[in-house]
């Protein structure tokens, strides 16, 4: 029977695939033909043309400008409550276990040669790249030493490089604490291979982003050079030639504000318009940085553009709940913002999130419409899942020749199928900060993943397609919008988009089954039960399901409990297993960040090392993954074997005293307590 009832589900998901769904879901066709008409990409590539031409690091001038040119093209949208957030960036303040990095700018930064003609290797003008983020004045000529990695006593041994600069393959960062603060070093020349894919080394002639301390009191200096010239230094170190650098800089770290810009559509019902659906992004990264995340900024405020005009001109209704568009600087500046508004943060109910949506053929991106982490159930991952898969139907009807109604395609861009993975939760931008156990908002994930210009200098507006745009404008201000305008009325259509999705995260436990042992699949049928069961119930933060809507829903898990099997009451806490542990709500926030990491602040770099969850590497998951669902498992109903049982489910199996280690390490810097 059960052999049955699996093959059953696997031809419902084959008949799905097959015969794909010609109605768009979840909203009228009026709504979406209005969405399909009125996104632009062309509009939206035209706004990152000019942010791509600012060098937008925190709390700098070129992020300031980028944050002014977002808020007056927001009030040229007829947005409303336009304004651009400050919050002091000093390097000492606080937000939850943000440290605000102090601001950084540069004035000028050039690298020569010197001989008997010198040559300019790099400029801060032409390529503000070139100069690592976080360098500091100086005015100095000096001999090159290779020092290889140059993060270790090794690389060092029998080099002399007092007074002199380092060529190194490791990020500043790493380079400095030996390079220059142990051994007397002026600066460093680095080539760090950053954001490793298949392409990687592929062009040697790429800069890639650098990093220095943010809060070291040494100041140094750092150029990043391509694999190509550092390969070409080598040669000529090694055949003993005496190489001579001058390095002029003027930059440095300074007291100034993260600046966010923000905006809001106003919500119509009068019971509602206190709760909003966000839509997020980061504004920041060095220039170009077009697909990383001018790309994401651009087309959240395309999607504002659109909502605003539509609404203004009858084609759709004004939604039940307000939608606010936000432009933070990454992680840290969505950590400040939801820990100094908290006013903004209990208002927000769930998240669009979008951070590289815009990536063209040649970046070999490939777009990701991405579940929230598997410690938080919600039906929202549902609704971009269903209009993602609508999306990739339409895009390869169209590209293939056939007849499609929506093909979302922009004059100016490609033609290609979008051929989005639905994907499981995955780490690495804002998104992880709104859905942390501190906040526990829900965010949908919108993302290219790999792209072969990431942090480059060939991450370029070439490079970005403005279908590809649109694309991801539609998924997300279709799901924006259902979300912001469901109701008990409108939520019959929810329920079979529930049944297709459970069924999709049937066939994965399936496959996942193959894998693992009794006890350990006997735990994963209880854990996909919970999870199914906690979908349903998150209906409730938006709507009240009718009787029969949440009856068939419930009937329907319960048919997947039958099939699967008996997966009995788990594991018997034994010991200190039986522990509980809570988030302390008064440290609010993720644990490690862009420049600043409160794990290993609080409790220390060779402490934090030696913690074991960080290396395990599970069949789905490794460290970070395990480190950031343990915590946010940690509110207080379960026992730390439950904890245990239910981050094995999620990533595959891991001994229980390496969860209980780091809930013990989080208990000694108080994030999170006892009982």
């Amino acid at each position: 029977m059960k052999t049955v009832t699996i093959a059953l589900f696997a031809c419902i998901i084959f008949t799905q695939t097959v015969f794909p769904q010609t109605k768009p879901p979840l909203l009228a066709e009026p709504i979406v033909a209005a969405f399909n008409n009125e996104l632009s990409g062309e509009t939206a590539k035209r706004n990152l043309e000019f942010i791509s031409r600012q060098h937008r690091m925190r709390a700098s001038r070129g992020f300031r400008s980028a944050a002014e040119f977002i808020a007056e093209q927001a009030r040229g949208y007829g947005l409303e409550g336009v304004e651009i957030l400050q919050f002091p960036a000093d390097g000492k303040t606080f937000y939850g276990t943000q440290k605000a990095r102090p601001a950084w700018d540069a004035e000028f930064a050039e690298l020569w040669e010197m001989g008997a003609t010198p040559m300019r290797i790099a400029s801060w003008d032409a390529m503000p790249l070139v100069l690592a983020q976080d360098s500091e004045s100086a005015n100095v000529t000096a001999e090159l030493v290779d020092v290889g990695a140059g993060t270790s006593e090794r690389d060092y041994a029998g080099k002399d490089v007092r007074g002199k600069l380092v060529l190194a393959s490791s990020q500043p960062e790493g380079v400095a604490r030996l390079a220059v603060e142990k051994y007397g070093a002026v600066g460093i020349l680095s080539y760090a291979q950053n954001q490793r894919t298949a392409w990687f080394g592929e062009n040697d002639n790429l800069i890639r982003w650098g990093h220095l301390n943010s809060f070291t009191p040494t100041r140094t200096f750092a150029f990043m050079l391509s694999l190509k010239q550092a390969r070409g230094y080598q040669a000529r170190l090694a055949r003993g030639e005496k190489i001579t650098f001058k390095a002029e800089v003027r930059a440095g770290r300074h007291a100034g504000t993260y600046d966010i810009a923000t905006a809001t559509i106003s919500g119509a019902d009068p019971r509602l318009k206190e709760e909003e659906i966000a839509f997020s992004c980061h504004l920041d990264h060095p220039r170009p940085g077009a697909n990383d995340n001018a790309s994401g900024s651009v087309t959240i405020l395309e999607v504002a553009r659109t909502l605003s005009k539509l609404i203004k001109e009858g084609k759709i209704a004004r939604p039940a709940r307000t939608i606010r568009f936000i432009w933070p600087p990454e992680i840290e500046g969505t950590l400040t913002l939801l820990n100094a508004r908290p006013d903004i943060a209990r208002r927000i109910k769930a998240v669009i999130h979008m951070d590289m949506v815009g990536g063209g053929p040649e970046t070999k991106g490939v777009f990701h419409v991405t579940r929230g982490p598997a410690s938080l159930p919600s039906f929202i991952y549902d609704v971009a899942e269903e209009f993602g898969a609508f999306v990739n139907d339409q895009s390869a009807r169209f590209a293939a020749g056939q007849s499609a109604a929506y093909p979302l395609v922009a004059p100016e861009g490609g033609k290609e199928p979008l051929m989005a993975d639905l994907a499981e939760f995955s780490m690495g931008s804002d998104h992880q900060v709104y859905t942390d156990s501190s906040f526990r908002i829900p965010a949908i994930y919108l993302n290219d993943w790999p792209d072969r210009y990431i942090h480059t200098n060939y991450d370029t507006p070439a490079n970005i397609d403005p279908t590809k745009l649109k694309r991801a404008g539609f998924i997300g201000a279709a799901s924006g919008y259902y979300l912001a305008t469901v109701s008990a009325r409108n939520a019959e259509f929810l329920v079979s988009t529930l049944q297709k999705r459970m069924l999709v995260r049937a066939s994965r436990l399936v496959e996942r089954r193959e894998a693992l042992s009794g006890d350990e699949y006997a735990n994963l049928v209880r854990f996909h039960i919970a999870y199914e069961r906690q979908v349903v119930d998150s209906t409730a933060q938006f709507f009240t399901f009718s009787t029969i809507a949440r009856d068939t829903l419930s009937s329907f898990i319960s048919g997947q409990e039958r099939l699967f099997g008996e997966s009995g009451r788990g594991y018997d806490p034994q010991g200190d297993g039986g522990l509980v542990f809570r988030r302390n709500p008064e440290i609010k926030g993720t644990m490690g960040a862009f420049g600043y990491d409160y794990f290993n602040d609080k409790y220390g770099e060779e402490r934090s090392a030696a913690i074991r969850l960080f290396r395990h590497q599970g069949l789905r998951g490794s460290g970070s993954e395990y480190a950031y669902e343990v915590l946010n498992l940690a509110y207080g109903n379960r026992t730390v074997q439950e904890i245990r049982d239910a981050v094995s489910a999620i990533y595959g199996p891991v001994p229980l005293d390496l969860v209980l280690e780091y809930l013990r390490a989080l208990e000694t810097i108080k994030v999170v307590l006892r009982g």
